[in-house]
């Protein structure tokens, strides 16, 4: 047997043609197996990505042929976003992923003195988690809930759902503009000091919550859905929302939902959560919109959140384990 020569380096102009093929081989598992919700770019697309520099592509070689790579962005947040690691096969695939983590490690140095690493290990990539903690990640377990379009059990169990009487002052209503700057500040307060500021660290700061903000109103997470997101108000200051938007096709999302900690213990995110939910769900029965699957993801250890996703008809779909690096401390 003919012994592996392995080599690991960023993708460049050189190796466009013969990249082709491992990655044609993760574009057609990115679904299925790495859970993706949409089919990731084609070739060409992805390419001109990593021209651009939108995108950083570390490729590993074995005896000069492509067969891993390890994708990440830097550009577009406060953190550094690991996308993907894919391997062609099984083979030696713990020593392919451990020599890119390497390289992706050395390659993001002087970024990570204050950036933090966050690294969503969908489907088959759960495997590298122990690999991953030599490394220094550590893991917060994540839910992915659905709730199904024309299900007639879970479209049932919204319809049939007890809420706790809403207090008086209180009420909803959908998303407009000039709520902004509202929702950078609860937004910020509830999530600041929770586990998703862990792997997201925009959370900690207003500068950081206005970027996840801005690219939900702005559509860069999908289209921004301002009449099914709502606004809670009490004596008409605003107190919380749960957003929506649609991450592609068929598929809508609730992608925040928060309250203001001086209106919390009251029920209220489930008023919300029922008001933007019903939204879709009608829109869809009236013909206005034409969603199969409306999601959500929390917490795996967030009960009272799965207790009041379960509540509306959502149903766990799939767990997978978010890594994140830390900064160094000096």
């Amino acid at each position: 047997m003919a012994e592996m020569n392995y080599e690991v380096e960023l993708l460049d102009k050189n190796t466009f043609k013969i990249f082709k093929g491992v990655y044609n081989d993760f574009k057609s598992k990115a679904v299925n197996e790495y859970k993706f919700e949409l089919p990731p770019l084609e070739y060409e697309e992805f390419i001109d990505a990593c021209e651009k520099d939108y995108l950083k592509c570390i490729v590993l070689k074995e005896n000069n042929i492509p067969t891993a790579f390890l994708v990440y962005v830097t550009s577009i947040s406060e953190g550094i976003e690991l996308n993907i690691i894919h391997c062609l096969g099984t083979e030696d695939e713990v020593l392919k992923q451990k020599l890119l983590i390497e390289k992706f490690l050395e390659l993001t140095e002087v970024e990570r003195k204050t950036k933090i690493v966050a690294y969503p290990m969908l489907g088959h990539q759960s495997v590298y988690t122990a690999e991953m903690s030599k490394f220094g990640f550590k893991f917060v377990g994540l839910a992915v809930l659905r709730f199904i379009v024309g299900n007639a059990s879970s479209e049932r169990i919204l319809e049939n759902v007890k809420l706790s009487e809403k207090p008086e002052g209180y009420r909803i209503i959908s998303y407009s503009d000039c709520y902004k700057e509202d929702a950078i500040r609860v937004i910020h307060e509830a999530f600041r000091d929770t586990q998703d500021a862990l792997f997201d660290s925009r959370f900690k700061s207003l500068e950081g919550t206005a970027d996840i903000i801005g690219k939900i109103v702005e559509d860069v997470y999908g289209e921004f859905l301002p009449e099914a997101t709502s606004v809670l108000l009490h004596e008409d200051v605003v107190c919380g929302f749960a957003f929506a938007n649609v991450t592609g096709g068929k598929i809508a999302s609730i992608p925040l939902v928060a309250i203001d900690k001086h209106h919390r213990g009251k029920g209220l995110s489930g008023h919300l959560l029922n008001k933007t939910l019903k939204t879709l769900v009608d829109w869809t029965k009236i013909g206005k919109r034409d969603f199969s699957e409306i999601n959500v993801t929390t917490e795996t250890n967030n009960y009272k959140a799965l207790k009041m996703y379960r509540k509306m008809g959502f149903r766990e779909d799939f767990c997978y384990p978010q890594a994140y690096l830390i900064p160094k401390k000096k």
